[in-house]
Formats: structure tokens, sequence, C-alpha cells
């Protein structure tokens, strides 16, 4: 049993059931959402799509030289690419069961280090300075790096300049950058026993 510590207006202890971390399946989900992130966009060009002549380069028999069609081909610099990539998608399908696994893994895992800060409140006006002073009173000076996931816009908006801290909606909560992040400050609704069923994912490994 997990006991988070909750700071803000309403200051108490959530008390959530969360698997011990598998790295093996953090990896696997990691892996994943980094896969729907890839462009895909590497693009090379065939024998039929190089500027060559088509025509052949001499006669195929009586020159002593090897035999040859056009320029285009691949042993040619300049030639045509031989299976080479062409713009595909590198998404691949992960069961929602392990997502929502892999999460809930990140999530425990940072608690169990003392890096899970929920807050009730953060009670800013959008401005840096006053989240710089927010940060200190509850133990982040800039040394580590801070994922901060809340909808509260404000403060998003004040945290937004700060190099050491990534500050996203919960709609984009994600096991990549729990892991990335040595600190994760994250809206204490998130972490309520309601609503421990884990957000849902959307594509771009903004949340599983």
């Amino acid at each position: 049993m997990a006991q988070i510590n909750v700071v803000g207006a309403n200051a108490r202890t959530i008390e959530l059931e969360l698997p011990k971390a598998n790295p093996n399946l953090l990896h696997e989900v990691v892996t994943w959402q980094l896969a729907k992130r890839r462009a895909g966009t590497a693009s090379t060009k065939t024998r039929t799509q190089v500027s060559a002549t088509s025509k052949k380069m001499y006669s195929q028999k009586g020159t002593g030289n090897a035999r040859h069609g056009d320029r285009g081909a691949p042993n040619f610099v300049g030639g045509g690419v031989a299976f080479g990539p062409k713009p595909r998608s590198y998404a691949y399908t992960l069961p929602k069961k392990v997502r929502q696994l892999g999460l809930a893994m990140a999530l425990s895992d940072r608690s169990e280090q003392g890096k899970l800060l929920a807050v009730d409140g953060f009670n800013l006006d959008g401005k840096t300075k006053g989240f710089v002073s927010w940060a200190k009173e509850n133990g982040m000076d800039g040394s580590e790096r801070v994922f901060l996931v809340t909808d509260d816009a404000n403060a998003r908006r004040a945290a937004r300049n700060l190099t050491w801290v990534t500050a996203l909606p919960v709609a984009g909560l994600n096991v990549y950058d729990i892991l990335r992040h040595e600190r994760l400050v994250i809206d204490a609704a998130v972490l309520e026993p309601a609503k421990t069923d884990v957000p849902q994912s959307n594509s771009e490994g903004e949340q599983q």
C-alpha cells in the first residue's frame, strides 16, 4: 500500500494499491510509446526514380566489360537504392491492460523513491517567480528534473520557462516522461482511489 502525501489547500494522505515496478514491462511500454512517436519519413529513391538515363551503357557483348544496363542501377554512384527505407508508420498495438499496468508501475516507482508529490491546488498567478518559490517550499530547487502534470493552467504557465520542468495537462500523463524525470508532481485528484483505473492514453505517448 503506497501512501502519498498531498500538499495544498486540503493536505492529507492518499493510500493506493500500486504494483511493484517491473523493468521489463516498463521497457515494453516505453518502446511502444517511442515507436508511435517516430516520424517514419525516411525515403530513398529506387533505380526507377533517380535522375539518370535508362539507355544501356554499351553493347551486351563484345566489349570485354561486365554486362550492365543503365546507370541508375544500385551498384553505380548516383544510382538508386536497393531495398532502402520508404515512409511508414512504426506504431503497433499494445494491450490496454499492459499500458495501464505500466503507468501504475511508473507511479509506484516514483512513490517508492519518495519522488511523487500530489497537489491539491497550487494557488499560483502564472508567474515563474511564484512557481519557483512554491517549488522551494516543497523541496525542489532545480537540481532535479520535474514532471509537472496538472490541469491548472496558471501552474503550467508559471513553470513553462524553467528548463528543469516539463509541464503537461493530466491528459499528457505517460510512462516515458515519468521515468525520464527524477520527480513527479501531479494533481491529487488523479490519484484519488475512485480514479485509480489509471488515465487512458492518447496516441503520442501522452497518457497510457
